[in-house]
């Protein structure tokens, strides 16, 4: 039996992560591409506010759904096949979209596609994690945030350079991506804690070898996760008092994700900012420029989380989130949009972007595939997207209301209060997990110590 770490494993595990974070690029651009689509949908529909911000939420409550419905879908056939499903449905959403003549039917489409958008944000994590070295999760579940940011900065850009084409085409480009998920993922394993909670030991020792490159290395994980759990829990374990730690800081930062604000600049800046006096071309540049500041964000953050922590990341970065929401407030209630209170608007703005989007939205996937035990991981995953797409129901359905009922500077400065309260729960109740295997994480939940200062 080898004993040594082959070099290849490591290959596998980036593959695996670098075909399944697909999911996040269809995630990332069908819910971006909105932004610049509705600049046209709503002149060739005639759309009000009310109507704007239902055709942008439909996506929200299809993924609403979908993340529920992955749950009990993947704890039975597996997170791999679950992806699967996801990106046919993602394939036959942008098909719908592209194709629809009425607003009703557009709604529709945009539903079906939030149903795989849900999907792929509950079980793509999920697959990571267990996949996924200790010492290399964080990282590689970070590149599903990642994927994420990349399609929205691809939607931004898209949405820029078809300004004078058909939304059609905007959506349709949502195709070839969900087609590469959908082959590539029918050549990947099954998640090994996923077969070993199924009873399929061997799989799961097979896959581990597969994957850790060492034999030695596989049979201990293979034991901790059986030593740790290897059934199916109800619903009803979440409930659990032991649980309940990892349940509140999952749940909390999968909520505070979307009400620090930050899917309110990617769905509405091109809107606000022309109400504001920007240019059309002018407003969607800043879009574009905010999908770059997501990118270079995402890629600090994916390293950081390995080096300082995901706690430490949040604490560092979520305070200068709120200072320059509390800038860009004063900035518009100012009034002013051209010369330099214009660039200070962009500046605020970007730093906004950089600051969460490298804090929460880096770690939200990470944090949420690890702490929950592995008998009710699958169902926790669905909580934290469940609570990440319920409150990003509630932001995309609001904030044009909030912007006409309090202005564009009074809605930043909620948020901005917003983000200043997000430092304090990440302070009271996220532990540190940087390092820990997830049976080490779950072992400490169940000694009552997860989010003791011994974690940190």
């Amino acid at each position: 039996m080898n004993e040594l770490e082959r070099p290849e494993s490591n290959l596998i595990v980036d593959v695996v992560a670098g075909i399944s974070a697909a999911g996040g690029l269809l995630f990332g651009y069908d819910t971006g591409i909105i932004s610049a689509a509705l600049l046209q949908i709503s002149q060739q529909f005639q759309l009000g506010t009310g109507g704007q911000q239902i055709v942008t939420s439909a996506i929200i409550a299809g993924a609403l759904l979908g993340c529920m419905g992955a749950a009990p879908l993947s704890d039975r056939g597996g997170r791999r096949r679950t992806v699967m499903v996801a990106a046919a449905v993602f394939i036959v959403g942008t098909i719908m979209a592209s194709l629809a003549n009425t607003i009703w039917l557009l709604t529709l489409a945009r539903f079906v596609l939030g149903l795989a958008v849900g999907a792929a944000s509950q079980i793509v994590p999920v697959y990571i994690s267990e996949l996924a070295p200790a010492r290399r999760r964080g990282r590689l579940v970070g590149m599903f945030q990642l994927a994420v940011v990349t399609g929205v900065l691809v939607s931004f850009i898209a949405g820029y350079l078809l300004r004078h084409d058909s939304w059609r085409i905007m959506f349709a480009l949502g195709a070839a991506p969900a087609v590469v998920l959908l082959l590539g993922m029918a050549f990947l394993p099954n998640s090994p804690r996923w077969l070993a909670m199924r009873g399929d030991f061997e799989g799961a020792r097979a896959v581990l070898r597969r994957v850790r490159g060492s034999h030695r290395r596989a049979e201990r994980e293979l034991q901790e996760i059986i030593d740790a759990h290897d059934v199916q829990a109800p619903w009803s374990e979440l409930a659990q008092p032991w649980v309940r730690p990892a349940l509140v800081a999952a749940v909390g930062i999968g909520l505070l994700c979307q009400l620090t604000g930050i899917n309110a600049v990617l769905y509405y800046a091109p809107t606000i900012f022309s109400g504001a006096g920007f240019g059309e071309s002018s407003a969607l540049l800043t879009s574009v420029a905010v999908g770059v500041a997501m990118i270079v964000a995402t890629l600090f953050g994916s390293w950081a989380v390995e080096v300082i922590g995901r706690r430490t990341l949040m604490l560092w970065l979520l305070p200068g989130a709120s200072v320059a929401l509390f800038a860009l407030a004063a900035l518009f209630h100012l009034g002013a949009t051209t010369g330099p209170n214009a660039w200070m608007m962009v500046v605020a703005l970007l730093a906004y972007a950089v600051l969460n989007v490298g804090s929460l939205s880096v770690t939200i996937w990470i944090v949420g595939a690890e702490v929950f035990p592995l008998s009710c991981r699958g169902k926790g995953m669905s909580l934290v997207a469940a609570a990440h797409w319920g409150a990003d129901l509630l932001i995309s359905l609001t904030t044009l209301s909030m912007v006409q009922a309090f202005g564009a500077g009074g809605t930043f400065l909620l948020f901005a209060c917003v983000n200043a309260f997000a430092f304090f729960f990440v302070l009271r109740y996220v532990p540190e997990t940087r390092g820990r295997s997830l049976e080490e994480i779950e072992d400490r939940l169940r000694r009552g110590v997860f989010s003791t200062p011994e974690a940190v």
